[in-house]
């Protein structure tokens, strides 16, 4: 059974939120996922929740670009919490989606993160982090995950000093 349900606006979204994937598989966090749009399948999003309710989901993340209306939509119809990632657009980079998502009314809360890559990693870690509320197993697999995060820094910055900082820029560049 899935822990969390993640709908986007569109299929041409899905690759967008591979970060999201991949963290959650990472953690081991089973997932649903569906295309759904807020205005085209209202009466499909209203199903779909109701479906993640009954089959004991915790946490939703919902992703939309332009009007980015989804989100809110998701979170008008259930109590469960629901996780916004703005996608990025051509029209205005995404801004226009993330004050779309982030501007909702008194109570109907959407907890809103970044767009781009980080928006879909960090919506996929605060689902891990609400369910590691119930969950110690969650709980000590994003200590690991900040450990490792650390462990990385500080082995950058002891090869920063072996290096020097323009032998270390010359590796950086070399990478892209």
């Amino acid at each position: 059974m899935p822990e969390v349900g993640i709908i986007v606006g569109s299929d041409s979204d899905l690759p967008k939120l591979k970060g999201c994937f991949q963290t959650l598989d990472d953690f081991g966090v089973l997932y649903d996922v569906k295309a759904y749009s807020a205005h085209r399948t209202p009466h499909l999003v209203a199903q779909w929740i109701k479906n993640m309710e009954s089959d004991g989901v915790k946490v939703i993340i919902a992703a939309a670009g332009g009007a980015a209306h989804l989100p809110g939509v998701v979170a008008s119809h259930t109590v469960l919490p629901v996780i916004g990632i703005p996608i990025e657009t051509q029209v205005a980079g995404g801004l226009d989606s993330l004050l779309s998502i982030v501007q909702m009314p008194s109570g109907i809360p959407v907890a809103t993160v970044a767009t781009g890559k980080a928006g879909a990693t960090n919506a996929a870690l605060l689902a891990v982090s609400i369910l590691a509320t119930g969950n110690s197993d969650y709980q000590q697999k994003l200590r690991n995950y900040r450990h490792t995060m650390q462990k990385s820094i500080i082995e950058k910055n002891e090869t920063l000093s072996k290096q020097g900082i323009y032998e270390y820029i010359k590796a950086l560049e070399a990478k892209k």
